[in-house]
């Protein structure tokens, strides 16, 4: 059946995202798409969802939905928790890695994003008109298909079809969380624009995470890194990825995101591994990080291990009845009467 969610109130920083618009960068479109992708196909694996299922990135805090049409099933993953009011008066809270299913006229309010990124999924994925091959949003290129803009109050969402026919919700065991630890990067491309002073001081201090960040970058504050000369702070603009830690001639660290830019005319001292990329998402302003530096073999490790470990996330998931639920398939399945009386006797 067709379901929809409305937006009531957009909050701070909520889009739609899946795994971004991959092959166009040659075009100058960034990839775009989630900033943690374990984590949003984890919230996707709680309804059964197709793991690329667009779904919205919740940032901030703030976001009400309302279902005009339903119901929709939803699922949170993160640490985030939301409040279901519903049409009878009745609420109850919809923590994360369980999923809810929201009738017609139900309210769900959305709790903040408490680690700075959490993800809301929906059975059968959120369907705005892909642009480019992906649903994702990317408010600067104003792509009008996905709502290349700020979530207005009104706003509709689609969501894919499903069959309520299964009365039992899902969870999760335990949640799905990161390598802990320093984040690791490969040194280079330019790192020969840059002292070996500055190559260990990267290595060795603390990074505190500024203010200054959204699905661009992020920029990191702490001793300054100094280039080998005044020149070597600027190069011919060439391709930048994700990960890529860019240092304009302040000193001062930016690590691009999902949303970053093509190409770049900043030195990138390391890039940040695909494996411990999500973690920046996750990196309030005020936070500390530090870097160390790994080989190519031991990234391409890592990235297995991830997966690895993700698969057996997925052994936690659960299915359970919620309280006052009746399961009625178990109970008219049930042997309630072993014989025949005959009450003439």
């Amino acid at each position: 059946m067709s379901s929809v969610l409305e937006i009531v109130q957009p909050g701070i920083g909520t889009t739609v995202q899946d795994g971004g618009r991959v092959g166009h960068r040659h075009q100058g479109m960034p990839l775009a798409g989630w900033l943690d992708a374990p984590l949003a196909q984890a919230a996707n694996a709680l309804l059964g969802n197709r793991l690329d299922a667009a779904v919205l990135e919740l940032r901030g805090m703030g976001t009400v939905l309302r279902v005009p049409s339903g119901p929709v099933r939803v699922a949170l993953a993160g640490r985030i928790g939301a409040v279901c009011l519903r049409r009878d008066g009745s609420r109850s809270v919809l923590p994360a890695w369980h999923s809810a299913t929201l009738l017609e006229g139900d309210l769900l309010r959305l709790g903040a994003a408490e680690s700075g990124c959490a993800y809301l999924a929906v059975a059968g994925g959120l369907l705005l008109q892909p642009q480019l091959g992906s649903r994702s949003s990317y408010w600067r290129a104003g792509l009008a298909g996905v709502l290349g803009r700020a979530f207005r109050p009104g706003d509709l969402l689609p969501c894919g079809p499903w069959s309520v026919t299964d009365p039992r919700e899902w969870r999760s065991r335990s949640p799905w969380s990161h390598h802990e630890g320093p984040v690791r990067v490969l040194l280079g491309p330019q790192q020969d624009h840059f002292t070996a002073d500055a190559i260990a001081q990267l290595l060795s201090q603390d990074w505190e995470a500024t203010a200054a960040q959204d699905r661009m970058g992020l920029r990191f504050a702490g001793q300054p890194l100094a280039h080998v000369n005044a020149a070597a702070a600027d190069i011919v603009s060439d391709g930048v990825a994700p990960g890529a830690i860019q240092v304009p001639a302040n000193g001062q660290p930016i690590v691009l995101l999902a949303d970053g830019q093509t190409v770049g005319g900043y030195p990138k001292i390391a890039t940040v591994i695909s494996a411990d990329l999500p973690r920046l998402a996750h990196l309030r302003p005020g936070a500390h990080v530090r870097f160390e530096s790994v080989t190519l073999d031991t990234a391409h490790r890592a990235r297995q291990d991830e997966r690895d470990r993700w698969q057996r996330w997925l052994t936690s998931r659960e299915t359970y009845l919620p309280p006052g639920t009746v399961d009625e398939a178990a109970l008219y399945g049930a042997n309630l009467i072993s014989g025949v009386l005959n009450a003439t006797l």
